[in-house]
């Protein structure tokens, strides 16, 4: 049984009689069958992968928004780097980046610094206070992945992560 569906292939409604909600299966063709599973399945895993960020990311500091999370796992893999580049990246106007930011910065995970390459600019990394906390959460993390994926083929979980990463820059290029 799948999390958050109500059931392939049904439309959904106000269950009230009269209300003109029609609750039969709707078909939507062989194409769309694989689109609509693919659908399904991701909902399931980003409402998930956001509760999971929730958790780790107040494991980290208990005050901080969920998605500081992904703001971590970037200045962690990528050094320092512009706000801009930051909010580029994660999809997010400057503001919300920078009330971002600023919270990381207040918490100490976080410092600016000038960017050698253009004085008017700021670069932001990670504090050593935000590196080990960030790194003892992300590494507990991993830890799970190996305990729930224990069953699965090194093969198999190269291959999702190689087509994770395929669907992901696909969704960057927009």
């Amino acid at each position: 049984m799948h999390e958050g569906g109500n059931g392939e292939g049904h439309r959904t409604g106000s269950g009230v009689p009269g209300s003109g909600v029609d609750h039969s299966p709707v078909d939507h063709g062989p194409v769309d069958q694989e689109f609509l599973a693919l659908e399904r399945e991701l909902t399931v895993l980003l409402r998930r992968a956001r509760a999971s960020s929730g958790e780790m990311v107040r494991e980290v500091h208990p005050d901080l928004e969920s998605s500081a999370y992904g703001l971590l796992v970037r200045l962690e893999e990528r050094g320092r780097q512009r706000a801009t580049e930051l909010a580029a990246y994660i999809g997010v106007g400057k503001a919300t980046m920078s009330r971002q930011l600023r919270a990381l910065e207040e918490l100490g995970l976080v410092a600016r610094e000038p960017d050698p390459a253009d004085g008017r600019a700021w670069l932001v990394h990670l504090t050593d206070v935000g590196r080990e906390r960030f790194g003892t959460v992300r590494d507990a993390r991993r830890a799970r992945y190996v305990r729930e994926l224990a069953s699965w083929d090194r093969g198999e979980v190269a291959e999702l992560a190689r087509l994770l990463h395929r669907l992901n820059r696909g969704v960057e290029r927009g």
